[in-house]
């Protein structure tokens, strides 16, 4: 009963991940993709203003993932983690990266080294999710069990790419949502409809890699496919599909602040339906919930740690959030309006 509870927690740490760190992660995959220096001055001016205030406290979900991997089933830890190696610590260099190129590029005032850290940020905030993206599929491909060694076909098999591609896809849809409505709050109209368009496209690629997906993972990941299917994990696909469409109606309506909150749903039920496939397993088809759990005192000490941190920390994130999405962390100057402009453009 315990082990079952925290390893729906861990479901659930996992989808908050999925979209807070994922929205981010969108963010500076349209970064990748906004232009050279004067076609994508602006969108770049809108994501570092959007997300300055809250880009480090959304790894707080990641760092509790690991936690509860490592502390309540470290038999599946192990597993994970021996099998896949590379390119989860190709993910984690993405991370450190990411955070380095992101921190920096601001403050420097050289344009060929703001260029550098600019790139640094946005390579990596595609590669990043495309390399847990892959983890994660390489998991539900069952090709990970206790004892498999890490080899190329763990992780780059077609499962895992498909996943990769689809987190990626995932990201870029979020991201490009929750900056429309963040073009409206800093009152850059002209970007609103620039990424509501990148938007309705990245959710068409979500769609396009889903449907590929159909006859690959009937082929490679029965089980998953089995449950995603049939069952209550039929239902959160259809619910995340409607959700999904529902914000592609709410952003060509022009009602971009309910549309944050469909296109979160739309991520987080996807990953509750991966979670619901997945069980009773941790490792499909080799290792349960009850054989991969850690002993049953630890797992009543870390629900009972998991408690206290929902109560002290689950507050704090909300209201960090919510100022954020309601433009109080981070008012705009005369400068930062009239200085979308790079170093060396002049005055």
């Amino acid at each position: 009963m315990m082990a079952d509870l925290v390893a729906w927690v861990m479901v659930i740490a996992i989808a908050a991940y999925a979209c807070a760190g994922g929205t981010d992660y969108g963010a500076g995959f349209w970064d990748l993709l906004a232009g050279g220096t004067d076609r994508g001055r602006r969108p770049r001016w809108l994501i570092d203003h959007a997300m300055a205030p809250v880009w480090e406290a959304n790894n707080v979900w990641l760092i509790f993932v690991l936690v509860i991997m490592w502390t309540g089933f470290p038999t599946m830890f192990q597993a994970v983690f021996s099998a896949l190696w590379l390119p989860l610590a190709l993910a984690c260099v993405g991370l450190v990266l990411r955070g380095a190129g992101f921190a920096l590029r601001k403050p420097t005032r050289r344009l060929a080294q703001r260029r550098v850290f600019g790139a640094t940020f946005a390579v990596s905030s595609l590669l990043t999710p495309f390399f847990f993206g892959a983890a994660l599929g390489a998991v539900a491909s069952g090709r990970v069990a206790v004892g498999t060694t890490a080899t190329a076909d763990a992780w780059a098999n077609p499962t895992s790419v498909l996943t990769g591609l689809l987190a990626v896809a995932a990201t870029a849809f979020l991201g490009a949502v929750f900056l429309c409505s963040d073009a409206l709050r800093f009152d850059a109209d002209d970007l609103v409809g620039y990424f509501r368009l990148r938007a309705t496209t990245a959710f068409a690629a979500v769609v396009v890699l889903a449907l590929i997906g159909l006859p690959v993972t009937h082929h490679d990941a029965r089980y998953v496919w089995d449950g995603l299917t049939g069952g209550a994990g039929l239902l959160l696909v259809a619910a995340a599909a409607v959700c999904g469409l529902t914000t592609v109606l709410l952003l060509l309506r022009r009602s971009y602040g309910w549309s944050r909150y469909t296109s979160v749903a739309s991520v987080a039920l996807i990953v509750g339906a991966w979670g619901l496939a997945q069980r009773p397993y941790l490792l499909p088809t080799s290792l349960t919930v009850a054989q991969g759990a850690g002993a049953s005192h630890t797992l009543r000490w870390l629900g009972i740690v998991t408690a206290i941190a929902v109560v002290l920390v689950g507050p704090a994130l909300a209201v960090l959030y919510r100022l954020d999405t309601m433009g109080e962390l981070e008012p705009l100057t005369e400068a930062d309006t009239g200085a979308a402009k790079t170093p060396g453009d002049g005055p």
